[in-house]
């Protein structure tokens, strides 16, 4: 059945839904959710729980990256932010955390035009390759020809390359853009790219060779890009089509399996709940763990598009600290708002509805909910 709907006489589009708008559907099995098991594996490296953070300086360090690689999940570092443009870059953050509302923007451009330092990105790197957890760290499509040999140098187990939107077609009439299906055919490294919020986006995407692909555009509570460019995609819509590419790849490739990533607007469990039952293999979590007292951001998150140098598109947001990394992970929870015991409510959700793995719980019936969310 087709969701189109008429705008107008002369443009129609299609129905799209968020996150808010869907619920999950208790089952008639449940399960015990000490049964559960939210494992996750991507190529060579598995992990206990399907959780990424976010390559953003407000979230990930070199410290909060080891730190979530030994509670079981995925840290990746940002490449192009602090860490890799200045030897020390604690006070800066503070500074961050304490600019005024009017002059932020302004006062995060002067701080992010300072280069960035091959040797920075080598060292930072290596930092997290020291404490025995998987190695992952994330450019921009802009910025993956300059250092991309800086990032492999270093020994990365997994290349990350974030931006916005990211597309296997880009043209550009000035310079010769980064041709993907080449750079991943000749990486010996795994590579997770995205985002993308289209059917037909993520199927190019796969065709590049990604071992997995990043499902998001404008979604995250640091973004403005709605406002800025008016281009939005709603998570639970794009997250199931893009899952619909890679079943349909799945079939092209003659088994080829491409990992479907979460990538934005996921503050809550609950979020994370919807996200992966609408077809996410594991979530990249950005607000979520900004909320962890080991943050960088000290309460304060924002991403690239803050701080962009001639558009920014995203806000500094005050999100506040809720507890220690290992209490936002595993718990225990003390508030109701769906911010601390990450792992233990999707665990709880997936035995509710009597899945025992992320796998299975994406066949999981849905509904799209009746009536409009109370926001917190």
């Amino acid at each position: 059945m087709s969701t189109e709907i008429e705008i107008g006489r002369s443009k129609r589009g299609k129905r799209a839904y968020s996150l808010d708008d869907i619920a999950v559907v208790p089952s008639r099995r449940t399960r015990d959710p000490k049964d559960v098991s939210l494992r996750w594996q991507i190529d060579a490296y598995e992990f206990e729980l399907p959780f990424i953070g976010a390559p953003m300086d407000s979230v990930m360090s070199p410290e909060t990256a080891i730190a979530l690689g030994r509670e079981g999940g995925l840290g990746v570092l940002n490449l192009e932010g602090v860490w890799t443009r200045y030897e020390d870059p604690a006070p800066l953050l503070a500074e961050i955390a304490e600019l005024p509302e009017q002059t932020a923007t302004r006062r995060m451009q002067e701080i992010y035009a300072e280069p960035i330092k091959p040797e920075l990105i080598a060292q930072r790197l290596a930092e997290i390759r020291a404490a025995g957890v998987t190695v992952a760290g994330s450019l921009t499509p802009q910025r993956t020809q300059e250092h991309w040999k800086s990032v492999v140098d270093a020994g990365v187990d997994l290349f990350v390359i974030r931006g916005t939107t990211v597309s296997a077609e880009h043209v550009s009439s000035d310079e010769e853009p980064l041709n993907l299906k080449q750079f991943i055919y000749e990486l010996d490294v795994p590579v997770i790219v995205g985002g993308a919020a289209t059917y037909t986006a993520a199927l190019h995407l796969m065709r590049t060779g990604a071992a997995g692909v990043l499902v998001g555009f404008g979604g995250g509570a640091a973004s403005a890009t709605r406002k800025t460019l008016g281009i939005h995609v709603p998570m639970a819509t794009a997250i199931a089509d893009v899952n619909a590419a890679r079943r349909d790849y799945m079939d092209e490739s003659g088994g080829r399996f491409v990992h479907v990533i979460a990538d934005g607007g996921l503050g809550t469990s609950g979020d994370i709940v919807k996200a992966i039952a609408m077809g996410a293999d594991a979530v990249m979590l950005g607000t979520a763990l900004a909320r962890a007292d080991e943050a960088p951001g000290r309460g304060w998150h924002w991403g690239q598009e803050a701080h962009h140098g001639q558009l920014p598109r995203g806000h500094r947001v005050q999100v506040g600290q809720v507890g220690p990394l290992s209490q936002v992970l595993h718990g225990p929870g003390e508030s109701v708002l769906g911010q601390q015991n990450l792992a233990g409510a999707l665990r709880r959700a997936m035995a509710t509805t009597g899945y025992l793995d992320p796998k299975e719980f994406q066949r999981v019936d849905v509904v799209v909910s009746p009536y409009q969310p109370v926001h917190i």
